[in-house]
């Protein structure tokens, strides 16, 4: 399950302090001094009680104008500091089951009962409220090919626990799992969340944990879509770097959408199975068994 880092320091730090902090000390999770210090101002941070009202506050008064807080993920997510280095700041709004907006939503929509990994460490403290719980789960990243319903042996179940106010707990990536369930009561959590550049590199995975196999992969990168978009508009030198990224480009991941690419842009489902065919012999285990998936897709 993720690590618990324990850390006592009864002071206070406004979200700038905490800003200006990590910027000059930089955060890498895998540096135990690195973590402590994020750890020790994020502590800092949650010790202030009134800071995440006052920015919520300031923000309605501006009815989201000007220079407003940047937010790439929705309206349960507070972007508190945006990506700055190797990190960025987050508010999370957890909902208990309920709440209005759960019930018109849906769980899923708060990723409530969806087993998931991450290929980003991240540092998050209880901040407010009893706490979301989760089902939490370890697997080995490393003995796995990413492709849906493939088996993972190695997913084991650990415990079940709250994130209470004032606990912080380090996600490790590609290692840590878990099922979020409801918190109790409406809860805030707040995360410092480490960003790399190659961070893109690494799937992150939905898992069936009665099934113990792997459903999707939810981590899509920028450079998948806009070579899905490159061949969906045509032309010589899109369909070539397609063709090119699918039986050579060291991401497995990536030849898998070159792939899906090319086959978008096939003539007829004939044509579809036959280039799928041929992706099955590519010599990625990952696009072969996928591949072998869209031609029984076909067949349907």
């Amino acid at each position: 399950m993720p690590r618990v880092i324990d850390v006592a320091d009864t002071r206070t730090a406004s979200l700038a302090e905490t800003g200006d902090a990590l910027r000059a000390a930089g955060f890498d999770p895998s540096d135990e001094e690195s973590l402590s210090h994020a750890a020790r101002w994020l502590r800092r941070l949650g010790n202030d009680k009134t800071f995440l009202g006052d920015v919520l506050v300031d923000e309605l008064a501006r009815r989201h104008r000007g220079d407003g807080l940047e937010n790439a993920y929705g309206p349960q997510v507070v972007m508190l500091i945006p990506p700055q280095g190797d990190f960025f700041i987050r508010a999370n709004i957890w909902p208990s089951a309920e709440e209005h907006m759960v019930r018109a939503s849906g769980e899923a929509a708060f990723a409530i009962g969806l087993p998931h990994d991450h290929n980003f460490n991240f540092l998050t403290l209880g901040y407010f409220g009893p706490g979301y719980w989760s089902d939490y789960y370890e697997y080995d990243f490393a003995a796995v090919d990413g492709w849906r319903g493939e088996p993972v042996p190695s997913l084991k179940f650990i415990e079940r626990a709250r994130l209470e106010e004032g606990k912080i707990l380090l996600y490790r990536a590609n290692l840590d799992v878990h099922a979020q369930l409801p918190a109790d009561s409406l809860s805030v959590s707040l995360n410092i969340m480490h960003t790399s550049g190659a961070q893109g590199w690494f799937d992150q995975y939905r898992f069936d944990l009665e099934a113990g196999t792997i459903t999707a992969m939810l981590s899509p990168t920028p450079t998948q879509a806009l070579l899905r978009i490159a061949v969906g508009l045509g032309g010589e030198a899109a369909l070539d770097l397609a063709q090119h990224f699918a039986s050579r480009h060291p991401s497995d991941r990536l030849r898998l959408v070159a792939w899906d690419a090319l086959a978008s842009s096939a003539a007829d489902r004939a044509a579809r199975d036959a280039l799928w065919a041929r992706a099955e012999l590519s010599g990625s285990t990952l696009v072969a068994k996928e591949a072998r998936s869209r031609r029984m897709e076909l067949v349907a």
